[in-house]
């Protein structure tokens, strides 16, 4: 880490898709820890810049810097293994696998697949197995005690709210050093929203060290959770500092609020 313990630092990253300039010279950092929030109205670029910094879309000019390491070209897979893990906005569970099973496909970076090892070496595979289900359980217990009591059960009779618990165990089991979430509030809500941003914090406080970028449309979210915020607007980043001064920014209010 430097000095000032950047995590995550973005030069000039842009994105073309042919005419359409979808991130424009996006220059952002994270310093570990950090909760941040990425703020903008719908097709300003927010998450076109996870999917370009997790190697969904190559970077069309720019560099990602994370913890030092140079992530810029890297895979997808690669990006994983530096250390960033994701969610979407979209429920992507397995819904007719149990909640363990959809909490240790994150894991894979980790996990013995082996055909012999799987096969032959029963007693290790037993060992690993059960290293494997107390670690997701005791994570799952972050986010619900009676919900780790259910980690054989099939996730298609989980409610929304359980299920984005789910969604963001999968991504924190790899112990990533940055987590995206990308609206994980979507479809939930009001209480819902509270109880799961009231998880959030409590991950934070167990891994003090994680850092967190989250896109958001709720704003008292972004006013709970994060230490300062990133407004983006047709893919340039139009202001950055605490929620109470991009709230008041007149660009923000023009831009995201609607108002002039």
């Amino acid at each position: 880490m430097s000095e000032k313990d950047v995590l995550l630092s973005c030069e000039g990253v842009t994105r073309r898709f042919g005419g359409l300039v979808a991130l424009d010279d996006l220059n952002l950092d994270v310093n570990q820890g950090d909760i941040m929030g990425l703020l903008g109205p719908n097709g300003s670029g927010k998450t076109t810049f996870f999917n370009v910094l997790t190697g969904i879309y190559d970077f069309s000019d720019g560099r990602a810097l994370l913890d030092g390491e140079d992530i810029t070209w890297h895979s997808a897979q690669a990006v994983y293994r530096a250390g960033i893990a994701r969610t979407f906005q979209r429920s992507r569970m397995c819904l007719s696998l149990s909640l363990l099973d959809n909490i240790l496909v994150g894991d894979h970076k980790r996990l013995n697949l082996g055909l012999g090892f799987n096969l032959f070496r029963r007693s290790a595979f037993a060992r690993d197995f059960e290293q494997n289900f107390e670690q997701a359980r005791d994570l799952v217990k972050v986010f619900s005690p009676a919900l780790a009591d259910c980690m054989f059960d099939a996730v298609s009779g989980f409610p929304m709210l359980d299920r984005r618990r789910i969604e963001i165990c999968r991504a924190l089991i790899s112990q990533p050093k940055l987590l995206l979430l990308d609206e994980p509030s979507a479809g939930m809500t009001h209480e819902e929203t509270h109880q799961l941003m009231d998880d959030i914090l409590s991950v934070r406080e167990h891994t003090p060290e994680l850092a967190i970028i989250i896109i958001e449309h709720e704003m008292s979210v972004m006013e709970r959770i994060t230490e300062h915020c990133t407004v983006l607007n047709f893919g340039k980043k139009i202001c950055e500092g605490s929620y109470e001064e991009i709230v008041h920014n007149p660009q923000v209010r023009e831009a995201y609020l609607g108002i002039e």
